[in-house]
């Protein structure tokens, strides 16, 4: 099943003639910002969160088209899940069961961002993402996770990777408190 990935942009530009150009590096660099757990209402869980970083890239090639579907331009937001399990940081696939083909199968949490290639001459790019992402597993007692992101370029570029820092998430049925 396809991920259904919300990534909001809040594009940090002002790019006019008068504005002095930075000096961006031209592979994107990302720093953490946050992540906001969500309730879900109707489970009555937190079982997504916003994830929340800064990019920079000095070429401005950040982003895929409706097109780009064959590697290497599958993904371009490359998001993988960690649990706490007896102390250690152990990373984690996320499995859910299809109905439609009675078999489980595993949630990528990649994703695809926008073409972000401003028009004009220069193509230095700053900005944040938002992803709602999910930070629930369902087949797991454990109830500590972090998440690193890494995003690419057209480029083939990868950027620096990013750690957010550990996220509780009670379990269903639990009192614990954050």
């Amino acid at each position: 099943m396809p991920r259904l990935v919300s990534v909001l942009m809040l594009l940090l530009l002002a790019v006019s003639s008068c504005r002095e150009q930075d000096d961006l590096p031209l592979i994107p660099h990302i720093s953490y910002i946050g992540i906001t757990p969500l309730m879900n209402e109707q489970l009555g869980i937190h079982d997504r969160a916003v994830l929340a970083f800064s990019y920079e890239d000095g070429d401005g090639d950040i982003g895929l088209t409706a097109s780009d579907t064959l590697p290497p331009y599958e993904y371009d937001l490359f998001i993988n899940f960690f649990e706490q399990r007896m102390g250690e940081w152990e990373e984690v696939y996320l499995r859910w069961y299809n109905q439609e083909t009675e078999e489980w199968d595993t949630l990528s949490l990649n994703g695809r961002l926008p073409l972000l290639t401003p028009a004009g001459n220069y193509k230095g790019i700053k900005g944040e993402i938002y992803d709602t992402i999910f930070i629930y597993n369902f087949n797991s007692p454990y109830d500590t996770v972090k998440f690193t992101v890494t995003i690419q370029d057209r480029a083939l570029n990868l950027s620096n990777t990013i750690e957010t820092p550990p996220v509780v998430v009670p379990r269903a049925g639990s009192t614990r408190k954050k």
